[in-house]
Formats: C-alpha cells, sequence, structure tokens
C-alpha cells in the first residue's frame, strides 16, 4: 500500500498507509490527522481541506475548474503549492508524497 506522509501544522509528521482510489482527505480524517477539517466530507465545497504538496507535484493530476474556484477562498495563504486533499486520490505513483497541512482552514 503507498504512503502519504501528513505534515501537520505543529510540524508533526504522520505517516499512513493508504489505499489505492482513497482521497488524501479521506487518509487524513480517518487517522486523526490534525489541521484537516474537511467540512463537506470530500465534495469539493468547502475548501477546508487545503494543502500544500511538498512532494510529487508533477504526479499529481491538474485540478480542475471546480477545485481552482474553491482554492480561491482558502483561508491560508494560497501558494502555487495549494491543492484541495479531496480532490487528490492515492495510487502507487503517489507513493512517498508528502503533504503540509496550513495553520488554519477558515
Amino acid at each position: 500500500m503507498p504512503q502519504v506522509t501528513f505534515i501537520e501544522p505543529s510540524g508533526n509528521e504522520v505517516q499512513i498507509d493508504v489505499a489505492n482510489g482513497w482521497s488524501l482527505m479521506q487518509a487524513a480524517t480517518s487517522n486523526g490527522v490534525e489541521g484537516m477539517e474537511a467540512e463537506c466530507g470530500g465534495s469539493c465545497a468547502c475548501a477546508t481541506c487545503h494543502c500544500y504538496v511538498e512532494s510529487h507535484a508533477d504526479q499529481v493530476p491538474a485540478a480542475a475548474a471546480n477545485e481552482e474556484e474553491m482554492l480561491a477562498n482558502v483561508a491560508a495563504e494560497r501558494r502555487p503549492n495549494s491543492r484541495l486533499a479531496c480532490q487528490i486520490k492515492m495510487s502507487d505513483e503517489l507513493a512517498g508524497i508528502v503533504v503540509r497541512l496550513p495553520e488554519v482552514q477558515y
């Protein structure tokens, strides 16, 4: 199973094995990762699963128009590597991905 490393707002690193097809948001919320609010449950409607993709960015599919719209409303600084964790599905190609969570989600 591929692994993701979440860096919580405190700097604590949490490594999780994630089934292919699960979103990074699902992995974080299912494992109690601090800083992942995910209020809409993964429907790309709230931007509270904002994250910064710190590795594998070239292997993550580009954001769709609806994700880009939500990213315009994030509470923390939007950066070039900003994404919504609900829109990134885990795959073998993303094994070892590192994702940093911002200090605020709303």
